[in-house]
This record gives structure tokens, sequence and C-alpha cells, in this order.
């Protein structure tokens, strides 16, 4: 079981900075690939990022290439999310999510844990 936790959203103005940050519950952090999700209003949840369990490979959709940024931290069982140039379309709730596969899938159904939510709301 791993619980997900995520913070660091906000209001913020276009061309802006932000960095989510997603703190797993457990020792096996490690062996897990994660990802980042968001649904924005009245629209279907979508991929953002993953990343591979050692951090190695990552994976972007095409709305956050250039701009945004994963990461991960083993030792702080801790994932990042790292967006910059922020535009009011990139308003949304952002979930942090657990892949055991590890494969750093960009399919919502791969993914066996997910956090609560963090709102990211960019002004134009």
């Amino acid at each position: 079981q791993v619980q997900l936790v995520e913070s660091g959203g906000g209001l913020v103005q276009a061309g802006g900075s932000l960095r989510l940050s997603c703190a797993a519950s457990g020792r096996m952090f490690g062996s897990y690939a994660m990802g980042w999700f968001r649904r924005a209003p009245g629209k279907e949840r979508e991929f953002v990022a993953a990343i591979t369990r050692s951090g190695a490979s990552t994976y972007y959709a095409d709305s956050g290439k250039g701009r945004f940024t994963i990461s991960r931290d083993n030792t702080k069982n801790t994932q990042y999310l790292q967006m910059n140039s922020l535009k009011p379309e990139d308003t949304a709730v952002y979930y942090c999510a657990a892949d055991g596969w590890g494969a750093g899938s960009t399919r919502a159904y791969d993914y066996d844990y997910w956090g609560q939510g963090t709102q990211v709301t960019v002004s134009s």
C-alpha cells in the first residue's frame, strides 16, 4: 500500500512557475514508476508526465514539453513536477500516481495508487 500526498498547488499568473511535490509513504517508493495527471473542469483526466523507478527516463505530454520537468528523490520518497511558463489552459487539479509495473506509463489505468490532488490555477 502506498499513500500519496500532493502539495505545492496554488494561484499563479500566466508565465509564472510552480513546483508540485508528491510525498509517498512506505519504504518501497523506489520500486514504483511515478506519474502526474491532471483534470481540468469539464474535461477528462489527462497524462502530464511520468518518470521511471530510477529516474533515468522521463515522459511528457506534448502540452508540457519544454515547460514541465518531472523528477524524483528516492531518498526522500518524493517526486516533483516543476512547471514553468504556465498558461491559463494548465489550470486543473493535478494528481500524483504510482505505477507498480515501473514502466512510466502514460495511461491512467496502469497506475495503482493516486493522491487526492492539488489545485493549480493560472490567471491570464
